[in-house]
């Protein structure tokens, strides 16, 4: 499995795990690839010192990466009382009603709210850029596309090459004109934000587009070895792998109960792979989530249209609070591929890496074997 990029980077294999969890972003790295620490949770730029600090030490001084959010065009700015002025009263009572009737409890005295995650904002991920550069990242990923050419010369200027997620083909034609180095070709099928060509298409069309220009990861349905070694037979240097850490034993967002996974890693292990939809009701732009209760409300005749960036996840930043603190599984708000059809299980990153690279060994060998 190893690859020029992999060379690249000194990790024993090209699969680049992204995850909000900086436990199962150490772990990625430890067991061999590189792990991609999501940072659009962190409002303050402190509490993203102190995260980027425990994974200098956790991770054996193996490299690891951080993915920014960082809109081509910049959104609307301001402070979270500002921007919740914008929000329409008619928006609010939606989603307070629609709690209210999926059986949501409000939080509990004392509990304090969420504000929002201002890590859509541009000037934020702006910030992060700058506490990340003084750690010891390998790679600065865009989940929105390119950055701004100066946030390209400024990682570029401390030798770390910036990647960026690609929808289409005139969109990786662009990432590598403004100076990216890596397009993630994320197809239709991936989680989060995510475009409308499925990755069998997509991941060649970029290929062939950008050529030499830059390297190429697979995203989107990405969640065994057969699927690793048919990305790089497709033309692509390495995978690019985010839903399928979700049920790793290391993933810690969410309250995890002494009985068991959370609520929201019960979720997904009784999922199919036709159990996910593509909407803008997360953050305001399309986005493939789990089918629940919550994506169901959001399709009925008499729900509103999702506001655009940022103004759609500080309408629902409190209610995503509300329903992870319920531990209902039947409505949780959580962004994933379809590969989760293959997620049934709660497993160590270890032993997801070890089946990746015995599966793709397993696949290239069958395909050796064919006369």
């Amino acid at each position: 499995m190893h690859t020029a990029l992999s060379e690249k980077f000194g990790i024993e294999y090209p699969i680049f795990g992204f995850t909000p969890s900086e436990h199962v972003a150490a772990a990625i790295s430890r067991a061999g690839g590189l792990g991609v620490l999501g940072c659009v949770r962190f409002n303050d730029p402190e509490e993203l010192e102190a995260v980027l600090t425990w994974m200098d030490e956790n991770t054996d001084g193996k490299p690891y990466g951080v993915d920014i959010v960082m809109p081509a065009k910049i959104p609307t700015e301001g402070t979270s009382v500002d921007l919740e002025s914008l929000i329409p009263a008619e928006h609010r009572a939606f989603v307070n009603r629609t709690l209210d009737e999926l059986g949501v409890p409000p939080l509990e005295t004392g509990t304090e709210h969420a504000t929002g995650v201002l890590g859509w904002l541009h000037s934020v991920a702006r910030s992060h850029v700058d506490v990340a550069l003084n750690h010891r990242i390998a790679l600065i990923a865009n989940a929105l596309g390119s950055p701004p050419k100066d946030v390209i010369d400024q990682a570029h200027a401390k030798g770390v090459p910036v990647a960026a997620l690609a929808g289409a083909v005139e969109h990786a034609r662009r990432h590598v004109a403004n100076g990216v180095d890596i397009v993630i070709a994320q197809g239709y099928e991936a989680g989060g934000h995510t475009g409308e060509i499925a990755s069998m298409v997509l991941v060649p069309e970029i290929v062939d587009a950008v050529g030499d220009s830059a390297a190429v990861l697979a995203a989107g349905g990405i969640g065994s070895g057969r699927q690793v070694a048919a990305a790089l037979s497709l033309g692509a240097s390495g995978v690019w792998m985010g839903s399928y850490w979700l049920t790793t034993s290391e993933y810690k967002l969410g309250s995890a109960s002494a009985d068991g996974p959370s609520a929201i890693q019960r979720a997904l292990l009784g999922a199919t792979s036709a159990d996910t939809v593509r909407s803008r009701i997360y953050s305001g732009k399309p986005a493939r989530l789990l089918k629940t209760k919550w994506t169901d409300a959001w399709s009925k005749p008499e729900a509103p249209a999702p506001l655009p960036m940022p103004l759609q996840n500080l309408l629902v930043s409190d209610a995503h609070q509300r329903i992870a603190a319920s531990e209902n599984p039947d409505v949780v708000a959580m962004p994933v591929g379809q590969i989760v059809g293959r997620m049934n299980e709660i497993r160590p990153v270890s032993e997801v890496m070890d089946e990746l690279v015995s599966g793709f060994e397993a696949a290239v060998s069958r395909l050796v074997s064919y006369k």
